[in-house]
């Protein structure tokens, strides 16, 4: 059986990997300057490096195992990660750099979500998640990743024809996060609508590696929808 626990740390290497990929190459797209190259690569690998740190902090700090009201998961990892989202690209909107990204490598990114939903199955089988919010319950994003790759090639061939599809895509694709969203917190915070009267989910999701899912995982994803909305809308 695959380990749960290893298995999100890899993937979330590995993402961190391919998102510093897709920097390299739009830094080396959009600035001549070998020295601004040389800032910007350096400003990319810290802030990487730097929410990593802090999501193992937090997550080993035993904070995140309160699933107590104001939630610990949103006050210390959702929100300041959406806050930076928000930010970030609202104050990049009408830069160069956005358009310098291949769109089909933001739509086939998008193709890890089966990577976290199969790691979400064997989470249930060791008693980390509840079972409904997987894909054997109302989590549906196994079936909406698995289009990125069909879209992804379609965005490839169609190279004049796929804005308009491509935007509705990520919107749907946003929808389908907020749906998770929606059902890990109430799971979490009100299981009277699942028939609990407890927490559906153990203590133990509150450790490191699981709240790498809210952390890094999902927000990444929100992260990516949004800058390929923000390139399609621009053209």
């Amino acid at each position: 059986m695959i380990n749960a626990a290893f298995g999100y740390i890899a993937l979330s290497i590995f993402m961190n990997f391919i998102l510093y990929l897709i920097g390299m190459s739009c830094i080396h797209a959009s600035f001549a300057n070998p020295v601004q190259r040389k800032s910007k690569k350096v400003a990319l690998l810290v802030g990487l490096v730097l929410w990593q740190i802090y999501i193992l902090i937090i997550g080993n700090s035993g904070i995140l195992q309160d699933f107590s009201l104001p939630p610990r998961v949103l006050i210390f990892l959702v929100i300041p990660v959406f806050l930076f989202t928000a930010v970030f690209l609202v104050l990049n909107r009408h830069k160069a750099w956005i358009h310098n990204i291949p769109p089909h490598w933001l739509i086939f990114y998008q193709t890890f979500r089966i990577a976290i939903e199969t790691l979400f199955v064997f989470s249930v089988a060791k008693g980390i998640l509840p079972e409904l919010v997987t894909i054997k319950g109302y989590n549906f994003d196994m079936i909406f990743a698995c289009t990125a790759p069909i879209l992804g090639y379609y965005v490839v061939k169609q190279k004049a024809n796929y804005r308009s599809l491509a935007l509705i895509w990520n919107y749907l694709g946003l929808a389908v996060i907020a749906s998770i969203i929606f059902l890990f917190v109430t799971a979490i915070y009100f299981p009277q609508l699942y028939g609990g009267e407890t927490s559906l989910f153990p203590k133990e999701f509150g450790l490191y590696p699981y709240p790498l899912v809210p952390g890094f995982l999902m927000p990444s994803a929100v992260f990516i929808h949004v800058l390929s909305i923000l390139q399609l809308q621009k053209g």
